[in-house]
């Protein structure tokens, strides 16, 4: 917002904070019950900040919501319908997130599995400090913004006939308008208007509703022959960058020795005598049989 009251920026880092402290949190916990810490799991923090910044946005919107129908009440009342309409999808998202991840800890595969248990844990705590720590700064954020102080170094802002003699630059930096009068009317924000005055009647007109119907059964039906075509497997070229030499390596090994099967190797799992010359002839000829 332009309004050096009205403006969010420090509200906006504490809901990156908040991400980042649950992947801290789940990390630290990790490591501290001794799994495996992968080179996958390092992708973990964008997944949570994804998800993180979500939650914020629904929370932010929620609070913005709820000073537009209780501009009087105090500050628990709004936070109690803040909550009310912000939990439920927070919860919902987190669960679903949650129970997929953890659904991936019953692969067979180790690496998987240490990811599933790190971003699913990091997705629990994600939820804790959303409606923990990011609700708690929500309402200092309110409280700085009754008191009327600015964003930046939340110094009281002050309006009166000795500011309107400032030069335009100072009057936007400290008081939000050139004109020397305060901007901190609460307004709806545009994003709100546009979903309200236009995107929804648009889509409520039944003719485009049949059109998103039939829209959604061709995206329906071409995910049905997707999922009829796809195959089993892994082609371990696309692990690998561009420029990596695994690639070539594949290449030549299917060009050149794709006729020849799988490799196939005898393990001895008994303790021999290798020094003795009779063992080591019967470990020769069981080879040559098996050639």
């Amino acid at each position: 917002r332009l309004s050096c009251v009205r403006n969010n920026v420090w509200l906006a880092c504490c809901g990156v904070v908040s991400a980042g402290l649950a992947v801290l949190s789940s990390f630290g916990l990790m490591l501290f019950c001794g799994v495996p810490f992968v080179v996958t799991v390092g992708n973990a923090p964008f997944l949570i900040l994804g998800v993180g910044v979500d939650d914020m946005f629904i929370m932010i919107a929620s609070w913005e919501q709820s000073s537009r129908k209780k501009e009087k009440s105090d500050v628990k009342s709004r936070l109690a319908e803040t909550y009310a309409e912000a939990a439920l999808s927070v919860t919902i998202t987190t669960l679903t997130d949650v129970l997929a991840f953890f659904i991936g800890t019953w692969t067979a595969f180790p690496s998987v599995r240490s990811f599933c248990l790190y971003t699913g844990t990091a997705f629990v705590f994600c939820y804790i400090y959303t409606l923990t720590f990011f609700g708690a700064i929500i309402v200092l954020n309110h409280k700085r913004e009754q008191g009327n102080r600015h964003w930046l170094t939340c110094m009281p802002v002050g309006v009166g006939k000795g500011q309107a003699e400032k030069s335009c630059l100072y009057n936007a930096c400290c008081i939000g308008s050139c004109s020397g009068e305060s901007s901190q009317t609460e307004s709806e924000h545009p994003m709100s208007v546009f979903f309200k005055k236009y995107y929804g009647p648009f889509f409520t007109n039944k003719w485009v509703k049949v059109l998103v119907v039939l829209l959604y059964g061709v995206y329906l039906g071409g995910s049905i022959y997707g999922c009829i075509q796809i195959r089993e497997g892994i082609d371990l070229r696309n692990l690998a960058s561009d420029d990596s030499y695994i690639i070539p390596y594949y290449d030549d090994e299917d060009k050149y020795f794709s006729a020849y099967g799988p490799r196939v190797m005898v393990v001895i799992t008994e303790s021999v005598d290798y020094w003795n010359e009779t063992v080591r002839l019967g470990i020769e000829n069981c080879t040559e049989n098996l050639e």
